[in-house]
């Protein structure tokens, strides 16, 4: 994955707000702003979306979109 590739979210490990759900059930598409680590040795990513609403996801939580 690549900063600046479209991805869009495939699962949700975490709990989060129902506007994200909503993106996911409707297979929004998003765009990779930068990366995060996450509390260990797992990689995160920050997605915007069309609506500019930015939310960070677990590498295996979006797919790349081509």
């Amino acid at each position: 994955m690549k900063v600046g590739q479209k991805v869009k979210i495939c699962r949700l490990k975490e709990k989060v707000g129902s506007e994200i759900i909503e993106k996911a059930q409707q297979g929004q598409q998003g765009v990779i702003k930068s990366f995060k680590m996450t509390d260990g040795s797992g990689i995160g990513v920050f997605v915007e979306f069309a609506d500019a609403t930015t939310n960070w996801f677990f590498e295996d939580e979006v797919q790349v979109v081509n």
